[in-house]
């Protein structure tokens, strides 16, 4: 009777794996690969190991597998225009799967991600970038709606003023009305009526 086949899977395994590769080359056992970085005169040699770089960059990979493996037991690989600051925050990120750095090299970063053909770099450069970005119009946002408010708490008085303004206006007219019913054309003169006048007037002929 056959039994059913079960998963051995362990959480830990990569992050292990990670970790101990990490101290292999921070130690310099087992490295094949030297990567020499120039930048505007400042050089600097890394150790790592082609596993490692293979797996983690496209660009890595195209070297290792064209190579002739004529260099020796280490592989001696050149790269120009990269500054020596970001390829050890390169190493130090395909070693780790994270890094610590300035916001303003983030960009650059990406760069280097970009021309060492890095997808795992260059996604989360994409999302920390898009993450400040976000952040920015935030505040932005945020200082925009306190001028607002500030705009809009300065100009109540004024507006109250009107208003009690357009009040007090209307309270006056009604006061004095247009057509008063004690104006003089409505009082008959001397008190007398308009047919006591039309007698008077038919008596003196």
């Amino acid at each position: 009777m056959e039994s059913n086949a079960v998963l051995l899977e362990s959480k830990s395994s990569p992050i292990n794996l990670l970790n101990e590769m990490h101290q292999l080359r921070l130690l310099g056992h087992l490295c094949d690969v030297t990567v020499s970085v120039e930048y505007q005169g400042v050089r600097a040699e890394f150790v790592a190991h082609k596993a490692v770089l293979a797996a983690t960059s496209k660009f890595f990979k195209e070297v290792f597998l064209n190579e002739k493996g004529m260099d020796g037991p280490r592989t001696n690989v050149l790269l120009n225009e990269v500054q020596v600051a970001d390829f050890a925050s390169f190493l130090e990120f395909v070693y780790t799967a994270k890094v610590e750095v300035e916001e303003d090299r983030v960009q650059r970063m990406l760069e280097i991600a970009e021309k060492l053909k890095c997808l795992d770099l260059s996604e989360t450069c994409f999302q920390l970038k898009k993450q400040m970005l976000e952040s920015v119009l935030l505040e932005l946002q945020n200082f925009s709606d306190s001028q607002n408010s500030e705009e809009e708490s300065t100009a109540q008085p004024s507006v109250l003023l009107e208003s009690k303004a357009a009040a007090v206006a209307d309270t006056d007219q009604a006061d004095c009305p247009l057509d008063p019913p004690d104006s003089p054309a409505d009082r008959p003169s001397n008190g007398m009526s308009p047919e006591m006048l039309a007698t008077k007037s038919k008596e003196k002929m």
